[in-house]
């Protein structure tokens, strides 16, 4: 009894935690030449997904099938930790549909690097297979029974019509099959795309088959199953079509079952490649399917392709590699999580649309806040946390769990997560914020990385301090400055420039409110503080869309002296919010764009770092912004 439960525990703790999923497929309307060439997507529920690296190609075909492309990929996840994956070796727009000579399989045991081998039936194979005219859609079962992994795929001759399902075992480094294929099931009038799934003792074999009449002339066609009690057959067709299509002219095909995660219920998908749809149906017993089909939300046009189930880690390796993963797949949730990432170049973080950056050193590391605009391609603010990061090379990043809501403010009505500004003193961190019309807050943490507790019950600043203004969205921005002498100072506002001094405690305005004026100030938002060789300069966007301009100083309430315009209008944003500091002997221009295609824009944006150098008489030489960053 005890040896019993130990084993369930152990079989409990190996499972792994799925998060997500990972689609495989090829494309249907991109580059013609590309359109055979292995993509993914990633999907937090299975039903809305995002194609990964742009959805441009990940591997090239060229370089991993003998035709120079792949259709219809098949992700199994092994038994071993590893995954498995197989493809049609075909490129139809190239060399049309004649002929195909084989497939290619792949093994990895992180998803992200892949090994390969082209199998040509036809030459390894010349006795049985020497007149094979296709090779369909190959996928891959693990017979437990065997312990081995068959790969199965549909056979088609020159000279014979009929489709049928051949399968053989693969060798044991997945490069290869143990013998020559034997035929697995022949349905009545034939079937390709088929996908074999184990449920309560019984083999499910879903396929696309057909109906003849006397004279072998097919009028029906759609997904079908047959089933076995075991893996070789005999299989029995079941009468009928699962998906709602069968009796309409529209056409479906490469159809492919997975399970939801934590969850009983199965969905059938299948391409409806005559309307360059792709939709399911469900199920929670293989067997009765829901009557109307539904559609995946989607940014690109997959045709025959496979699901699988992902946990957070699998989705990571994937990002490091290619990019473009659903965020929430890869964010840290736990308080111990962490999330560790090398940029590319600008933008610096690209699994999240990020703004308004707000940076702190504290000894050897760069801290670096941000806004967070919740999705790509929206139409206007929506900004419901901030998010936090840290490097100690300004290379390899560390993400954190989401350090501070909006809702942690009760007061803030407007529930808007606008631009904030971190700061340290007496070995706490202060984080300022602005959440749009109800004004300007202040939470306080014991560590950098938060969480940060709303330190007021109220806002520290609103519009009503705000005296030069008259519009809604005037207390924004803060930013704080703690000079040599300890004072700290808050600067703030949108069309009128604010600043304060703060008391010792931080959340408390010392004294008056003072407005900041002088000759060619055209002041929109964004103001910052930054200190060089005893001048201050003060930083702020202007203008719409915005550029950033400075002034200098030599005492902090001025006079102030305009000095021109130090960063241009960022590519694809009308807002630029700036953050400048000096780390490790270097001086850092910290800002934001719209620069992740193709969902980038001013509601999407994305921080950037350059650098920044002075001239010789303490002027700031012009930033130039770049896609290879720092």
């Amino acid at each position: 009894m005890l040896l019993s439960q130990s084993l369930v525990a152990q079989q409990q703790n190996d499972t792994p935690k799925f998060e997500g999923y990972l689609f495989a497929y090829f494309e249907g309307k991109s580059d013609p030449m590309k359109r055979e060439y292995l993509r993914f997507a990633t999907s937090l529920d299975g039903i809305k997904w995002k194609a990964m690296n742009n959805n441009f190609p990940l591997i090239s075909s060229d370089t991993i099938a003998s035709t120079g492309g792949i259709r219809d990929p098949h992700l199994l996840r092994g038994q071993d930790k590893g995954f498995y994956m197989v493809a049609t070796d075909m490129k139809t727009f190239k060399n049309g549909w004649d002929n195909n000579p084989g497939l290619v399989m792949m093994y990895s045991d992180n998803l992200a690097d892949w090994k390969h081998k082209v199998i040509n039936l036809e030459k390894s194979y010349p006795k049985k297979f020497k007149n094979v005219k296709w090779v369909w859609a190959p996928q891959t079962f693990y017979d437990s029974k065997k312990g081995k992994y068959l790969v199965y795929f549909t056979v088609r001759y020159h000279h014979n019509e009929k489709l049928d399902f051949y399968a053989a075992y693969a060798n044991k480094d997945f490069t290869g099959f143990e013998s020559e294929p034997k035929l697995l099931f022949s349905p009545k009038f034939g079937g390709i795309d088929g996908d074999i799934i184990f449920d309560k003792g019984i083999y499910h074999f879903f396929y696309k088959g057909n109906t003849k009449d006397a004279n072998g002339k097919e009028f029906k066609n759609g997904i079908k199953v047959a089933t076995s009690n075991s893996l070789w057959g005999p299989w029995k067709e079941n009468d009928g079509y699962l998906d709602a299509y069968a009796n309409t002219p529209t056409k479906v095909e490469g159809s492919s079952i997975f399970k939801l995660n934590n969850s009983d219920e199965y969905l059938l998908m299948y391409d409806v490649y005559s309307d360059g749809r792709y939709e399911f149906q469900r199920s929670k017993d293989l067997a009765n399917f829901t009557e109307k089909p539904e559609s995946f939300t989607k940014n690109f046009d997959p045709r025959h392709g496979s699901i699988i189930s992902i946990t957070k880690e699998e989705a990571r390796n994937l990002d490091r590699k290619w990019g473009g993963v659903v965020p929430e797949l890869v964010q840290p949730k736990e308080k111990e999580d962490r999330y560790v990432f090398q940029h590319k170049g600008n933008p610096i973080i690209q699994h999240h649309y990020t703004a308004d950056p707000a940076a702190l050193v504290k000894g050897d590391t760069l801290w670096l806040y941000t806004g967070h605009d919740f999705e790509g391609g929206q139409r206007g603010y929506v900004m419901r946390d901030w998010l936090v990061y840290s490097t100690t090379d300004m290379k390899t990043w560390t993400e954190y769990p989401v350090p501070l809501h909006v809702s942690e403010f009760k007061w803030a009505t407007s529930k808007a997560a606008f631009a904030g500004h971190v700061t340290e003193r007496n070995g706490k961190y202060y984080f300022y914020v602005s959440t749009n019309h109800t004004g300007i807050g202040v939470a306080v943490a014991d560590r950098p990385e938060g969480p940060f507790k709303d330190a007021l019950g109220k806002p520290l600043l609103t519009n009503k301090d705000c005296f030069a203004s008259t519009h809604s969205w005037a207390c924004i921005d803060p930013a704080v400055y703690i000079d040599d002498d300890g004072t700290a100072w808050i600067f703030w506002g949108n069309r009128e420039c604010y600043y304060a001094k703060l008391k010792d405690n931080m959340i408390e305005i010392d004294g008056e409110i003072k407005q900041i004026n002088f000759d060619g100030f055209s002041f929109t938002e964004a103001p910052w503080i930054h200190k060089y060789k005893g001048k201050y300069y003060l930083t702020y966007a202007t203008g719409f869309p915005e550029k950033i301009e400075y002034a200098m100083s030599d005492n902090i309430q001025g006079p102030w002296e305009y000095k021109g315009i130090l960063n241009e209008i960022a590519g694809n944003s009308n807002t630029n919010h700036q953050s400048i500091l000096e780390f490790k002997g270097k001086w850092y221009f910290i800002y934001h764009n719209g620069g992740i295609n193709t969902d980038g824009g001013s509601y999407s944006r994305s921080v950037c770092i350059d650098k920044m150098e002075y001239n010789d008489d303490g002027t700031i030489k012009r930033i130039v912004m770049t896609s290879e960053g720092i």
